[in-house]
């Protein structure tokens, strides 16, 4: 039988939010396709998305045991990695100048389909939001009274990966298309560095609110 986790559309909900905030990901499609257009980016993503999907699959074998028998373990998840998120906000928010100013640089000529597919792969399986969003939100989504958690943490993290194909997919196509409206003005991409940095400190506040509401319960 298959274990459908009871709330799986607010997790599609919450999925979405932290897909589409620009963070270290989406900067690195974006400036993909800044430099080399679409295709690059397209293939960019894909790597990217594999990255991510391995990652999803280590944080599932790995954490699945250890959530499903320690409350306690499951509440230091959520603290822990609700503060990384706040964190990386913060730090997102105080160089974001510096990141706009890295998505402009192009060096050399347009990396092959193999590389583009493997240096997204790097950043995908590297991206410490993503990471923490396997590690401390995802959690948060399954049924652990209805056992299978590591089941459920694999199903989580393959429907991650194929909304982050379209989202990030979407991000490399709009961005090579608008890539010239992108590098002439930099306020632009600060605002997108902006914007995830703040996604990204409420999503970390709302792991934490949720971690207290859970220990009072």
């Amino acid at each position: 039988m298959v274990i459908v986790p009871s709330r799986i559309w607010e997790y599609v909900l919450a999925s979405i939010v932290i897909i589409m905030a620009p963070g270290p990901s989406v900067l690195f499609i974006i400036a993909r396709a800044i430099a080399w257009g679409r295709k690059t980016a397209v293939y960019s993503a894909i790597g990217n998305v594999s990255g991510a999907f391995i990652l999803s699959v280590l944080v599932a074998l790995g954490l699945g045991p250890i959530l499903q028998r320690s409350s306690l373990a499951y509440s230091a998840v959520q603290w822990g990695g609700g503060a990384y998120l706040i964190y990386l906000g913060i730090d997102a928010l105080r160089h974001r100048k510096v990141h706009a100013a890295d998505m402009k640089i192009k060096t050399g000529v347009a990396p092959s389909t193999s590389r583009s597919m493997r240096d997204g792969f790097w950043v995908g399986v590297l991206n410490p939001k993503t990471m923490v969003f396997y590690a401390a939100v995802l959690p948060q989504f399954i049924d652990r009274e209805r056992g299978h958690v590591t089941f459920q943490l694999l199903l989580l993290g393959t429907l991650f990966a194929v909304m982050a194909l379209a989202s990030d997919g979407s991000w490399g196509l709009l961005a090579g298309t608008a890539r010239k409206w992108l590098a002439t003005d930099p306020s632009r991409l600060i605002r997108l560095r902006t914007t995830g940095g703040v996604v990204m400190i409420a999503l970390g506040v709302l792991v934490i609110a949720s971690a207290i509401q859970h220990a009072f319960k």
